[in-house]
């Protein structure tokens, strides 16, 4: 079950609603790491492939979960490389420091190695693989975020490329013209060329389909999606109030201000709804600025970090949960709500959502900010939605449910 993934040619209730009319499907239910057999050196053939354990296994990431800014894709980092200790292998992940963090510590048997910043950690990671500070045998797993490591320019060591999304859209939002347009050639033009040969994985269709358009070959590519562990237990129940949660960091691309400008414009319609953001980042003095402007502060929660088991509580709480992003590369946070029965909306063209999201199954998805009021409203106000009950709306819930191993590194 280890080598699940083989390599393929396409390679609290309102006084009308009961406990069942508000129970939506959950969605798509796989775990958070990529099959072990993508990080084995490749032999003549799929059926070739077999499972090495006791290697030196090094994961250049920016940052680590322990990081202000961290989020699903160091979520998704960290069980791969819990996961590879688990089988034996020796693990370094090495990725940039943060207020208050050790240079060095050993976390779950994975040696975490901090240098650098946001910028530096990058020349930070080439100097020291330059000097062999890991090693000069074994695997690298490079996670791309925007700005790749091109540690294939640094070691001979094997190179396969983690990727959740291409950031195309993401440049101009958070950069100026001339920065936008050298980190776009970054990730555009010079890491597919310096990694061609590589192994890739990557976590959507649309990721997949994005890396073939710059170059890469699709018959390189793994597709193994995000997922989730099981939700954990909650005695929270639906709100007595139309209620939309909004999950993740609070930056630009995330633009949660549009799910605020919906909410001011259901407010005639819903005065009773009420919004509640878990989570925290830079641009939240921009985001409160935001509710001041619409005069909603009555309406919006915001409760910074929180806690696994408050998240699954807000969740549970949800009629709904709004994932506004520019572009996900799979919407682990989509995952996470379908486990509550929680359904979601976001935008079709947003990179992974759509395929994250069953649309008018486990959620809606609507073409533009014009679409997001009325595709809320529809969630927020008509009890009968969806029809069908449980992971019968949800055709690849079952494929590779958590704790089977089926998809794991």
């Amino acid at each position: 079950v280890m080598a699940g993934l083989r390599r393929s040619p396409q390679g609290e209730l309102n006084d009308h609603d009961t406990p069942e009319r508000r129970t939506h499907p959950p969605v798509n239910t796989r775990t958070h790491a990529p099959d072990l057999a993508l990080l084995v050196p490749r032999q003549a053939g799929p059926s070739d492939l077999s499972i090495r354990t006791d290697r030196d296994v090094l994961i250049l990431n920016w940052r680590d979960l322990t990081h202000p800014e961290g989020g699903g894709s160091e979520l998704y980092v960290e069980s791969v490389a819990q996961r590879l200790v688990a089988q034996g292998d020796r693990v370094t992940m090495f990725c940039a420091g943060h207020p208050g963090a050790a240079r060095e510590e050993l976390r779950d048997g994975i040696a975490i190695v901090r240098r650098g910043g946001r910028k530096t950690v990058y020349l930070w990671a080439a100097f020291l693989m330059v000097v062999g500070r890991f090693g000069r045998r074994g695997l690298v797993v490079e996670v791309h975020n925007g700005v790749p490591f091109l540690a294939r320019l640094f070691t001979r060591r094997r190179v396969v490329v983690l990727v959740h999304h291409v950031h195309r859209e993401q440049w101009p939002v958070l950069f100026g013209p001339r920065q936008a347009r050298i980190g776009w050639w970054l990730e555009s033009w010079l890491a597919p060329r310096v990694n061609r040969g590589c192994d890739y994985v990557a976590v959507s269709e649309v990721t997949r389909d994005e890396l073939v358009e710059l170059g890469v070959s699709r018959e390189r590519i793994r597709l193994v999606h995000n997922g989730t562990t099981p939700a954990l237990p909650t005695t929270a129940l639906r709100a007595s109030v139309p209620t939309i949660a909004i999950l993740g960091r609070v930056v630009p691309h995330k633009r949660i201000e549009l799910v605020l400008d919906a909410a001011a414009a259901l407010r005639a319609d819903l005065p009773d709804l009420r919004v509640e953001v878990a989570g925290d980042g830079y641009w939240m003095p921009w985001v409160q600025q935001h509710i001041h402007a619409l005069g909603i502060e009555d309406m919006v929660v915001l409760h910074g970090r929180v806690s696994e088991q408050d998240k699954a509580d807000l969740l549970a709480r949800a009629w709904v949960h709004a994932v506004p992003s520019i572009k996900e590369g799979w919407g682990l946070s989509v995952v996470e709500a379908g486990t509550h029965s929680t359904p979601s909306v976001a935008f079709r063209h947003a990179g992974g959502l759509a395929e994250s999201i069953l649309d008018g199954t486990t959620g809606l998805l609507v073409e533009d900010a014009a679409g997001l009021a009325p595709a809320l409203s529809v969630l927020l106000t008509d009890q009968a939605w969806p029809a069908l009950p449980g992971t019968a709306a949800c055709p690849h819930a079952h494929t590779a449910p958590c704790g089977s191993g089926a998809a794991v590194a």
